[in-house]
């Protein structure tokens, strides 16, 4: 049956909104324990929370704990490593207190930290039990009533007790481990203004001496893992990529494994180990290259084997003897928890992600593309057609496109399912999601194109991105949009704020003005801006030049904003100056604000409206109607018609 004639955009599809998050959870955290594995599940349908389960070696999943608590921790204020477990024992932080608790089996979960003077004023994250079971060595953030942010690698017993400061001075640390025989452990530190990606130090206290094993202001590095015999492993950006590397007590250091890949990914949250140990000696590890996640091993004659597996994004990978675990994902599936034997190959799915049940039609994988753009450079991004089995765009039209800008701005864009993304493409629009440079997966010299460019290489990036498409006839030239969140929303803002290429723009909590996400943000990302723009007050200018809400004589396209009002990263008045500007500037405005939102929108029914209400004011815009059966509530736009 031929493929029905309809506007692009408008195509019916049964990827609704509530269809988007309807049974999803965000898998992380994934470790095992013995023969068992745990993992964390976000959950929209349930307000958001993040569950923990435990799947033992019978293949029995259970569920730990009941609403409301929630496994989450505000450390860095974006988390991570908010849980971890030895022998059947749980330890984590609880959302709503940032206390840590222990959870026994068949019991209910016991705080072992005291409660702070501050509510929520002492976090902890990236714990670990030590060899013989007695301590914990986590990371602490002490917030003082003077606003002072205090990071810190903290020792207590494994039931609570008395706190011990096992390191404290630099302005971030991170990963502390213990070593083998008790007898050290290590961590990774780093000081403003650097980011972990940009520069950090791996030291290793051993019998009592603080030795730095690797690092400095210029290598990132990560994710240290002591081997059984005292060597530690670690992952450096040193050669231009973040490859594998071994540190013998004897100050000799050895690359494990030279490819032109990143094993490593920035830290922007803590955990989600890339590689691990077997019982054999041989390392199981991912590395992206080219925008795809692969799987692989090396042994311990340094042979590498590459895994041919049907995934292109992997995470928190965990080894039980030699069967690799790890949350993996594919261009057509959302993420899941599998079992891979590196000798044979085969995968086992052990907690599968929700059924679908779609066309696999509606689900072609992206296209990867390089293409040109300013300064002789060559950017790259992922490209999803219109795709919907039903239907087709009327003959000589072409499709609305919707640029993405990914967040971070030190981030990427992924080639896995993302079924937002299909929501857009199953109705018509073609979508390029954008890793401008900057973007991470293709080495240290494109991730450092965006030092001091923030606003330039993104902005040239995005619109370098379009006009491609849009020349080569892949996108409709009269309907350019471009949707982001975060640092992503900032350049949505700057592409309509300096350049007339883009039709509307979608911004999620994104910045308007750098000077008061300079003065006004968290600790984590607080000199972030000395790298990305330049030192602050010194180049108040640059960072002037560059703010969109100084900028709005050039505004004139439509713009809707989505705000969550907990923001403690981008705070919801950075949305609200760019909305109040653009109503008086009599620019199409809508704005949707969102109550117990923070960075990032985790509720079920505010990721539905948000989603409906981008649908809702791009079909304003371009005149085309929505599924009747849908019954999206319009979103209000201000000066439309003006």
């Amino acid at each position: 049956m031929a493929p029905e004639v309809r506007p692009y955009g408008s195509w019916p599809t049964p990827i609704t909104a509530p269809r988007v998050i309807e049974a999803a959870v965000r898998l992380g955290g994934l470790r095992a324990d013995g023969d068992d594995l745990w993992w964390l599940e976000q959950r929209p349908q349930e307000a958001g929370r993040t569950a923990l389960v435990r799947r033992r070696a019978d293949g029995t999943v259970e569920d730990l704990l009941p609403a409301p608590w929630n496994i989450r921790t505000a450390v860095h204020e974006y988390g991570g490593g908010a849980a971890w477990f030895r022998d059947g024992v749980a330890w984590f932080t609880n959302w709503a207190d940032q206390r840590l608790y222990r959870l026994d089996a068949g019991s209910e979960p016991v705080a072992i930290t005291p409660e702070p003077s501050l509510p929520r004023g002492l976090r902890y994250a990236d714990g670990t039990v030590s060899p013989d079971g007695t301590g914990i060595a986590c990371v602490r953030e002490r917030h003082e009533p003077d606003g002072a942010v205090v990071n810190e690698i903290v020792q207590l017993p494994v039931s609570g007790g008395p706190v011990e400061v096992l390191v404290t001075g630099p302005d971030f640390v991170s990963n502390p481990r213990w070593r083998p025989d008790g007898g050290g452990l290590c961590w990774v530190e780093w000081d403003h203004p650097n980011m972990p990606w940009d520069g950090t130090r791996l030291v290793a206290r051993v019998d009592g001496e603080d030795v730095l094993v690797a690092g400095g202001p210029e290598e990132s590095v990560l994710q240290p893992v002591w081997e059984p015999g005292g060597t530690l492993l670690f992952l450096s950006d040193r050669s231009g990529w973040w490859n594998l590397y071994r540190w013998w007590p004897s100050d000799e250091v050895e690359q494990v494994v030279a490819i032109t890949g990143e094993i490593g990914e920035p830290q922007w949250v803590f955990g989600r180990p890339r590689y691990a140990l077997a019982t054999d000696d041989s390392i199981a590890f991912a590395y992206w290259q080219d925008g795809v996640d692969h799987l692989a091993t090396v042994d311990q004659n340094g042979l590498m084997t590459d895994l041919d597996l049907p995934y292109c994004e992997w995470s928190d990978l965990a080894v039980i003897g030699t069967t690799v675990h790890a949350i993996a994902a594919s261009p057509a599936a959302e993420a899941a928890v599998v079992a891979v034997e590196p000798a044979t190959g085969a995968v086992a799915v052990l907690q599968p992600p929700r059924p679908l049940d779609l066309d696999p039609a509606f689900l072609p994988p992206p296209e990867p593309i390089a293409f040109p753009t300013t300064g002789g450079r060559t950017a790259h991004a992922l490209v999803y057609a219109p795709a919907n089995p039903g239907y087709t765009g009327p003959p000589g039209d072409r499709p609305p496109i919707i640029t993405l800008v990914h967040g971070g701005p030190t981030a990427a864009a992924r080639p896995s399912l993302a079924l937002d993304i299909r929501f857009w493409t199953s109705r018509g629009f073609a979508v390029v999601d954008v890793n401008y440079g900057g973007s991470t997966g293709y080495g240290r010299a494109y991730r450092d194109q965006l030092k001091g460019t923030w606003g330039v290489v993104d902005v040239d990036d995005c619109e370098a991105a379009v006009r491609h498409l849009a020349s080569t006839g892949r996108a409709d030239p009269e309907r350019l949009c471009i949707a982001g969140g975060s640092a992503g929303g900032f350049t949505v803002l700057a592409c309509l704020a300096f350049r007339d290429t883009f039709s509307a723009g979608a911004n999620q909590y994104g910045v308007a003005d750098l000077e008061a996400l300079a003065r006004e943000t968290h600790k984590f990302e607080s000199r972030y801006l000395d790298t990305l723009v330049g030192p602050y007050p010194e180049r108040r200018d640059v960072y002037v030049a560059r703010s969109p809400i100084h900028h709005l004589d050039g505004f004139d396209r439509p713009l809707i904003v989505l705000q969550g009002l907990e923001d403690e990263i981008v705070p919801p008045n950075q949305s609200e100056m760019i909305v109040d500007a653009l109503r008086a500037k009599g620019v199409p405005v809508a704005y949707l604000p969102f109550e117990g939102e923070q960075h990032g929108f985790r509720q079920a029914p505010n990721i539905i409206r948000a989603l409906e209400g981008e649908l809702s004011f791009f079909a304003q815009l371009f005149r085309f109607e929505l599924p009747a059966d849908e019954h999206i509530e319009p979103v209000a736009i201000e000066n439309l018609g003006r």
